[in-house]
């Protein structure tokens, strides 16, 4: 049966999208969608005209961030990663945001951003530091030492050095079980 002839509200879509959207200018949400204020815990419309550092656990981790992601849009117009971010009543947990650059040689000048809720998938730690955060979310996306202490730059030995903490944390005896314990997968024995 044909669905009946609805005339196209594209406000009404960005409001009720089943994921959270927002439109953002200079790191400040202009608009948010009633799926993204859910996800963070705020009520209807609160999120608008505030900085996305309410959504970092720290603000270190929002200007580190902001600062990472300006190189990869400014070559690609797109950014996307999995991060820890804090909902309004401080919990933590794991998201997946994507932001497209609406002005391509002004990263930040104005963005299309959407964030997906991991944390059916994965629990996030409140034990961890900011920079353990930061260097967990890039273990994740399968980068090495090297190309992490590149990216925030610190020394790969440095960043060897966190990897051990965070292995101590999730008391996993390997890299690749550290890895999967920050994802959240259950490692079989023999595995």
């Amino acid at each position: 049966m044909p669905l009946p002839n609805l005339a196209v509200d594209y406000e009404t879509i960005f409001a009720h999208a089943p994921i959270g959207m927002c439109v953002s200018e200079r790191r400040i949400m202009q608009v948010c969608n009633l799926a993204l204020a859910r996800m963070f815990a705020y009520q209807p419309g609160e999120l608008n005209g505030q900085s996305f550092q309410v959504l970092y656990p720290t603000q270190d981790e929002f200007e580190r961030t902001g600062a990472r992601i300006v190189p990869i849009m400014n070559a690609k117009g797109i950014y996307s990663d999995e991060r820890i971010m804090r909902r309004a009543n401080g919990e933590l947990f794991w998201c997946h945001v994507t932001g497209h650059a609406l002005v391509p040689e002004d990263t930040h000048a104005a963005g299309i951003w959407t964030f997906e809720d991991l944390s059916e998938k994965r629990r996030a730690s409140s034990t961890l530091s900011p920079r353990e955060r930061e260097i967990a979310a890039l273990l994740v996306e399968g980068k090495t030492s090297k190309l992490i202490g590149k990216q925030i730059g610190l020394s790969p030995r440095t960043v060897e050095m966190h990897r051990a903490n965070l292995m101590k944390k999730f008391t996993a005896s390997t890299s690749s079980e550290l890895v999967h314990r920050l994802l959240g997968i259950a490692q079989s024995e023999g595995a």
